[in-house]
């Protein structure tokens, strides 16, 4: 991770006061961030018009529209909330590309039923990803964030530590650990 000079909130502060410069700032420090997270998670078959990096880009611009509704509690609270918007992009493209392909069969149709996984795989690899999901949405915000920095972003517990205001890595560390053991508890 780059090292950061302005916090994410002085420049989401500057940025609802007009400064066109600390908007830039802040695409140039989470566009590779984002960009690294969102590699491989719009299926292949989703992937006609919208790639990857164009849906991360359009998901950092549209959350940089909205600024003015963000309130940073925390430096990982403003990473939690793009990734939230990425993922929204992501499942709208996947819906929309899913509807279009419904209506009659084409030549790709193969590729788009068949990537090497059973349907079965399929449905269990879903079913894993929402109950993920419930249990990122059971925790605390805070929590949250440090689970999503950490198993999401690799974030080093120093890193989630500073991220979301915690006394130090190991209290990070632990954060983490409880979260996920409550996670589990509802998933």
């Amino acid at each position: 991770m780059e090292p950061n000079f302005e916090s994410t909130a002085t420049l989401l502060f500057k940025i609802k006061a007009g400064d066109e410069q600390a908007r830039e700032r802040l695409f140039k420090t989470y566009l590779p961030i984002i960009t690294d997270w969102a590699h491989g998670r719009l299926p292949k078959y989703a992937r006609d018009l919208s790639e990857t990096a164009d849906m991360v880009q359009k998901s950092l611009l549209a959350a940089l529209q909205k600024v003015d509704d963000f309130e940073a509690l925390r430096e990982g609270a403003f990473l939690a909330y793009l990734r939230q918007v990425l993922l929204n992009n992501i499942r709208m493209e996947i819906r929309r590309v899913s509807r279009k392909n419904r209506h009659g069969y084409n030549q790709n149709d193969a590729e788009l039923i068949d990537e090497g996984a059973s349907v079965i795989e399929h449905i269990i690899g879903d079913e894993a990803l929402q109950a993920y999901e419930k249990g990122l949405m059971s925790l605390k915000d805070k929590a949250r964030e440090a689970v999503i920095l950490r198993v999401e972003f690799g974030y080093s517990f120093a890193e989630i530590s500073e991220a979301v205001e915690m006394k130090s890595a190991n209290a990070a560390r632990m954060l983490v650990s409880r979260s996920i053991v409550e996670m589990s508890r509802n998933m």
